[in-house]
C-alpha cells in the first residue's frame, strides 16, 4: 500500500507535464549525461569557498558529489537550501565520502556570508557558479541540482526544487564504489 508522501510526490511530478505548453519546452526534467562522457570522470576546477578554504581537483578523489547552483534571490532556493543543508550535515555526521558544494549566482560574497550565516547554514558556498554552469553544461534554472558518484562521473543535472526526502536520499550516492 501507498503512503501519502509517496503519492503526493507522484501527483506533484506529473502535474507540470499534465500542464507542459510545447512553445515553453514542456517540463523541467532530470538530464542525465550524453553517453560518450557517462564513464569519464569530470573535471573540477580549483574551487575557493567563501571562507577562504581552497578544494583541489584531487580532493574530489573517491567522494560522490552533490552540486547545488543557486542564488539568494531565489524564492524555490529558500525551501531547498534547508534540505541541501540537512543532506550536508547528515553525511558529515555519518562520516560519509560525500561532498556537498553550494555555488551561489550572486555577485556579491558578503551578501551570501550574512545569508548563509542568518540562515545557519554549515554547508560549504562558493561564489563560482556561473563558471561551474558552464562546465558542466547546465539550463539556466535555479536551484539545479548536479549530482556525482565517486569515481567522478556526472550522473544527473536535476533543474528546480526537489522534496526534501529525494534531497536526502542523494546521501545513497556515498554507497557508490569508488
Amino acid at each position: 500500500m501507498n503512503t501519502p508522501g509517496p503519492i503526493r510526490r507522484q501527483l506533484l511530478r506529473a502535474l507540470p507535464a499534465a500542464l507542459a505548453i510545447p512553445a515553453l519546452g514542456g517540463p523541467a526534467r532530470a538530464q542525465q549525461p550524453p553517453a560518450a562522457a557517462a564513464d569519464a570522470a569530470v573535471a573540477w576546477p580549483t574551487i575557493e569557498l567563501l571562507d577562504g578554504t581552497v578544494w583541489s581537483p584531487d580532493s574530489w578523489r573517491g567522494q560522490a558529489g552533490v552540486l547545488v547552483i543557486w542564488a539568494t534571490w531565489c524564492p524555490f532556493c529558500v525551501r531547498h537550501n534547508p534540505h541541501v543543508d540537512a543532506l550536508h550535515r547528515a553525511a558529515q555526521a555519518a562520516g560519509r565520502p560525500l561532498r556537498v558544494l553550494a555555488a551561489s549566482l550572486d555577485r556579491d560574497p558578503e551578501l551570501v556570508r550574512r545569508y548563509v550565516r542568518e540562515r545557519g547554514y554549515a554547508f560549504p558556498v562558493t561564489m563560482g557558479a556561473e563558471a561551474l554552469r558552464a562546465r558542466f553544461g547546465l539550463r539556466r534554472v535555479t536551484p539545479t541540482t548536479v549530482t556525482f558518484d565517486r569515481r567522478g562521473r556526472l550522473l544527473q543535472r536535476i533543474p528546480g526544487e526537489m522534496f526534501e526526502e529525494d534531497v536526502m536520499a542523494l546521501i545513497g550516492l556515498a554507497d557508490t564504489p569508488a
